[in-house]
């Protein structure tokens, strides 16, 4: 097959594209350009969107001997990512940017792309695996690290992108992959993980929106209320808060039993922020909307549901009609609306849905 290899500039995408190779495809690698002005990203080691990694995912591709290109996508990364990820937190939701960027520019702008240049597939660094499935769906699973699975970033996937994917590292572990890199002559080997959101340069989530929202946002301040409606503090802006936050909340007045708080609502309108002890976070129940399935759509699940990039899996059953109704079989803590509820039936990805009410 011809083959688009997406290359961040990091260990596992430079592995992946050499696997892809080895593989006997016919590989051209590709950075994506997704700031249109790399300074104003995440600098140095920790990003993914930066000259840096650009010049890095060069060097891999020369050592690994493919074509290498880089592909301008800055327009649409802002427009269906970070203006995304404003719009939520102005809105009082929490969104996930890596899982919107798997959905609308790795899997969707990229792959149109690829596509349209007669190539068949992309492969990434991505920690997941591919199966055939015995009614010849394309099966996506969790890769065989359970500490590196990526599959719920990549839940939004449907069959026809499953299709044209390739995720040479799913059969692998972090571990495996650095030695292979070192093998390889890949000086990217040692080259640390990224961390937080790419478009955000110093991870001061709070201090990014508060300067880029400006007058967008909905309030510039607000109280913070216990459940009594007692004021206890005040902020700046409520996009600086989520579900089942705990630190850097500044509370003039503790609570009466000395224990910590938590955000347990937010009101982006009125700008109050209301927080409480932890237990007032079980959830229940969720109802998701705008989901996204890999393959044939369940009417009913029992399974297990992931709720955050890394958190773990919940036993829940799953009913589909208008929307996604999940009944948890044990309760989750602090989950916010705009989060993404990606369900499995056992290692397997079944589809995702974006969180809309908690109860």
């Amino acid at each position: 097959m011809r083959v688009v290899a997406a290359m961040s500039g990091g260990v596992d995408s430079a592995v992946a594209a050499a696997r892809a190779v080895e593989a006997g495809h016919d590989v051209t690698g590709i950075h994506l350009a997704l700031s249109r002005n790399p300074a104003s990203y995440r600098s140095g080691a920790r990003g993914c969107c930066t000259i840096e990694d650009s010049n890095d995912a060069r060097r891999a591709a020369d050592v690994i001997g493919i074509p290498f290109y880089v592909w301008d996508l800055s327009e649409r990364f802002h427009e269906d990512v970070v203006e995304d990820f404003m719009d939520e937190y102005a809105a009082g939701r929490t969104p996930n940017p890596c899982l919107r960027c798997n959905e609308k520019i790795k899997f969707a702008a990229v792959l149109d792309r690829a596509l349209g240049l007669g190539f068949d597939a992309v492969a990434t660094g991505h920690y997941a695996q591919l199966r055939t499935g015995a009614d010849g769906l394309i099966e996506m699973h969790r890769a065989v690290d359970h500490g590196k699975d990526q599959s719920y970033v990549l839940g939004v996937l449907d069959q026809e992108q499953l299709r044209h994917s390739l995720f040479p590292l799913g059969d692998s572990t972090k571990a495996d992959v650095r030695r292979e890199a070192a093998e390889r002559g890949l000086l990217v080997a040692d080259k640390p993980d990224s961390h937080d959101i790419c478009f955000v340069a110093d991870g001061d989530n709070a201090g990014w929106l508060r300067e880029k929202l400006g007058d967008r946002a909905p309030n510039q301040g607000g109280d913070i209320v216990d459940e009594s409606g007692a004021v206890v503090g005040s902020h700046q802006g409520t996009y600086a808060f989520t579900i089942g936050q705990r630190r850097g909340l500044r509370l003039g007045h503790p609570a009466a039993d000395g224990k910590p708080r938590f955000v347990l609502d937010i009101e982006p309108v009125s700008g109050t922020v209301t927080v409480g002890p932890r237990e007032r976070l079980a959830v229940h129940r969720l109802s998701g909307i705008k989901p996204r399935w890999c393959g044939t759509v369940p009417r009913e699940l029992t399974g297990t549901v992931q709720l955050r990039a890394h958190g773990e899996e919940l036993p829940a059953r799953v009913r589909v009609g208008d929307t996604v109704d999940i009944e948890l079989l044990e309760p989750a803590y602090g989950i916010a609306p705009g989060q993404a509820a990606v369900l499995y039936d056992g290692t397997r990805v079944v589809g995702s849905a974006t969180i809309a009410t908690t109860a």
